[in-house]
């Protein structure tokens, strides 16, 4: 008698003693339909000791793969829950911080002159290249460099005291 004929003969026995092992009738169900499944080609059931117990073996151990498996899915979908609790917002420390520097700039820019000014606004906030705004203030690219070396260094040096 071939392991899968075993299997459909004492398939109610077999689900019973999985139920109590996995906790589960659907788990065991599921589990035997798989092991049925799997169970292609035709074994002599001769060779085996206890058949019986050779198929709730492997029953098993497919329950055992499968809930493997959907555990590292779970872990997997829990870490993406996880990921999306994350408050990504800033805390008082962080807007506080963010203040003190918002105004330590903004002393910093209103202490240079209204071209340093113009010329440090259009790169870093309009993202204009030193040719655009060398025409647009009709000046030298090569004053704008300069006019902007100047700002960048007179604000590094302002927010260095600050923090």
């Amino acid at each position: 008698m071939a392991l899968r004929q075993l299997l459909v003969e004492r398939y109610d026995e077999l689900r019973g003693r999985l139920t109590r092992r996995l906790g589960s009738s659907d788990a065991a169900h599921e589990t035997l339909h798989e092991l049925y499944l799997r169970m292609d080609r035709p074994d002599a059931v001769g060779a085996l000791q206890n058949p019986t117990n050779y198929l709730l073996t492997s029953a098993v151990n497919l329950a055992r793969d499968r809930w493997r498996t959907e555990n590292r899915r779970a872990q997997r979908v829990d870490m993406d829950a996880l990921e999306g609790l994350l408050d990504e917002s800033p805390g008082p420390d962080s807007v506080a911080g963010g203040r003190l520097a918002f105004e330590a700039l903004r002393s910093a820019l209103d202490e240079l002159t209204p071209r340093q000014r113009a010329i440090i606004i259009a790169v870093r906030f309009e993202g204009l290249t030193q040719p655009e705004i060398a025409a647009r203030l009709h000046i030298s690219s090569r004053l704008v460099r300069i006019e902007l070396q100047r700002a960048l260094a007179h604000c590094m040096a302002r927010l260095g005291d600050v923090f």
